[in-house]
């Protein structure tokens, strides 16, 4: 199946704690179905001092499951879903709600 979500699109939370939120995707893992947002999901982890670092509490951006996500329609900025469709003999991922063009 195609990747719906990729590394650099803009995304909302449309489940869960971070309900509303919008960010953009920074990786994807297919295999486990779950993507890291910035903004989205956010957990304190501690650090211990090294000699290059200081220790302390660092804000980390945890994954987050891609069924959690919806793309936002480049047009009116509100979630929508993925469809497919060819042009110019290239797949290109398009907007359902809008029918405007994700891909560049």
């Amino acid at each position: 199946m195609a990747a719906k979500i990729r590394t650099g699109d803009t995304v909302i939370a449309i489940a869960g704690r971070e309900f509303g939120q919008t960010g953009v995707v920074e990786s994807v893992d297919t295999g486990t179905g779950r993507a890291v947002v910035t903004g989205l999901n956010i957990s304190i982890r501690h650090q211990r001092q090294t000699q290059d670092q200081p220790g302390g509490r660092l804000a980390k951006n945890m994954p987050i499951d891609m069924s959690n996500l919806a793309i936002v329609d480049p047009e009116d900025h509100k979630p929508t879903r993925v469809g497919f469709r060819v042009e110019n003999g290239k797949k290109i991922r398009y907007s359902k709600r809008t029918g405007a063009r994700i891909d560049g």
